[in-house]
């Protein structure tokens, strides 16, 4: 009954994301903490990630386990400033606040799975 929770399809996929989310929510703060840095280029989740996501899921979950989000340097991030430094805060918090909401569905996506779980296995819900 474990395996099969953490082996199912929407359950990889909502862990996945949220350790993506997790990943960006390190670019974000570096990219803040690093705003006054001359010549720092702002970092982000790989915008491949959706797309490695998506030929995971058509794949199969085993495929899913497989999948490591991972930050690289954003090119399209043009810089404004004379010493190089692409960092735009108002953007970053931005990105920053709507991170934040993604990991909170998905946390609670996670928990619902699990506590779907610890009713099977107690057969009484959670208070």
């Amino acid at each position: 009954m474990i395996e099969a929770l953490f082996k199912n399809q929407n359950y990889q996929v909502a862990r996945q994301m949220m350790d993506a989310t997790v990943l960006r929510q390190q670019a974000l703060a570096a990219n803040i903490a690093n705003a006054e840095t001359p010549g720092y280029k702002r970092v982000d989740l790989a915008p491949s990630f959706s797309a490695q996501l998506q030929a995971a899921i058509q794949r199969g979950p085993g495929e899913l386990q497989k999948l490591l989000p991972q930050l690289v340097e954003d090119i399209t991030a043009k810089s404004q400033r004379p010493d190089g430094n692409n960092v735009e805060v108002e953007k970053e918090l931005m990105l920053l606040g709507r991170n934040a909401n993604d990991h909170g569905f998905l946390s609670q996506v996670i928990t619902h799975d699990i506590r779907s779980l610890r009713t099977a296995i107690t057969g009484r819900a959670a208070g």
